[in-house]
């Protein structure tokens, strides 16, 4: 393999911390949207789901559209998209536009991951990214996610919840002048008619049918609303299954995972650790402002270190992993998560803020060994 410029490593992970950073750093802003548009925190909290949702339909389509397309062509109007909605979503006449400015906003940033490592590639001369690139790429990402609730904090103190999108704006912009100077431009790997029509539409949108309901479904429990997305969530699951067995090349490939038991498994226990795990991430915040009357810079300062030792704690993992395989990691990760979970319940209006700090610790250590 070539030695690969620092200089496209340094465009590359500019553009792929975006993501990342734009999906915690809104977690501080969430009780102030809440009031300054005049919708209960559960409504609010739809900021945080349509991002994530639109993230897990993004990432694989752009990485389709980079194969297609071109690598340094996604990417850069990934970034180009990105500045457009940060200027713009702060002018949100209400607040369901603003949901979909963050549903856009995720879009245009899953693309940079994708083709970037495919720009990674292209630039080393072989099929493989190197090892040493994408550990820099990872830990870029880790590093922007954890610090994304503190500088959240710190912007919406000094510039309001519109300055969580503004923030964006000088990224993108120097991400896009790099990009056009220092990016390598690949070939598509796919011709763009035959990538087209191979593309699975159809399950996209079952896909994503699926996961809104539940989510949904969710964020409206104790109401009539929640029913009737939970009597449609089998429904939908059925036909998204139906379409993907059907189809040569399904975004959602159920046939792998018929085939694969174990890999079920990996899926569901992630899943559960993840929803764990971002409940108490994106709902600690919003105790620390409505009950403990912090303000936001002081809740972003407070979640660092259930982030912060993640990012920490994550070589420790590696090691034990290599020793000792990933059930001991696993285990003990869960082990810590249950435990922080539990301490949890511990708090109230009066818990000293040396107690604050002691959960926010325990809770950061199994981000860094369930994430390996």
């Amino acid at each position: 393999m070539r030695p690969i410029s620092r200089r496209v490593i340094l465009a590359i992970v500019l553009g792929t911390l975006l993501n990342p950073l734009n999906s915690s750093m809104i977690a501080v802003a969430l009780v102030t949207l809440h009031h300054d548009f005049s919708v209960d925190l559960g409504t609010s909290t739809w900021l945080i789901s349509g991002f994530y949702l639109a993230g897990a339909v993004g990432q694989p389509l752009m990485g389709r559209l980079a194969d297609m397309l071109g690598a340094r062509r996604v990417f850069l109007t990934g970034l180009s998209v990105a500045g457009a909605v940060a200027l713009l979503a702060p002018l949100s006449p209400n607040f369901g536009w603003l949901v979909a400015a963050r549903v856009v906003q995720a879009f245009a940033t899953s693309t940079a991951y994708p083709s970037g490592l495919g720009m990674i590639r292209a630039a080393a001369g072989g099929t493989r990214v190197p090892a040493q690139a994408l550990a820099m790429v990872s830990v870029a990402a880790s590093v922007s996610a954890a610090l994304g609730p503190t500088v959240g904090g710190l912007i919406l103190s000094v510039a309001g919840w519109q300055g969580i999108f503004l923030v964006n704006v000088p990224i993108t912009a120097v991400g896009i002048v790099l990009g056009m100077r220092w990016l390598p431009n690949p070939p598509p790997s796919e011709i763009a008619g035959a990538g087209l029509a191979g593309l699975d539409v159809p399950g996209v949108v079952l896909f994503a049918a699926t996961l809104t309901s539940l989510l949904a479904a969710l964020l409206s429990v104790g109401s009539p609303q929640a029913w009737i997305l939970l009597a449609c969530l089998p429904l939908l699951a059925l036909l998204l299954v139906l379409r993907e067995v059907r189809f040569a090349s399904p975004f959602f490939d159920v046939r792998l995972l018929a085939a694969n038991p174990v890999l079920i498994g990996v899926f569901v226990q992630f899943a559960a650790v993840t929803f764990v795990f971002y409940s108490l991430f994106f709902g600690l915040p919003i105790w620390l402002e409505e009950v403990r009357g912090f303000d936001a810079r002081a809740a972003g300062l407070l979640i660092l270190p259930v982030t912060g030792l993640g990012v920490i704690a994550t070589p420790i993992a590696a090691r034990l992993i290599s020793s000792r395989g990933t059930r001991s990691s696993l285990v003990f990760g869960s082990m810590m998560l249950c435990a922080g979970s539990a301490l949890l319940l511990t708090f109230g209006p009066n818990t000293p803020l040396a107690g604050l700090i002691g959960v926010a610790v325990v809770l950061g250590v199994p981000n860094g060994f369930n994430n390996m």
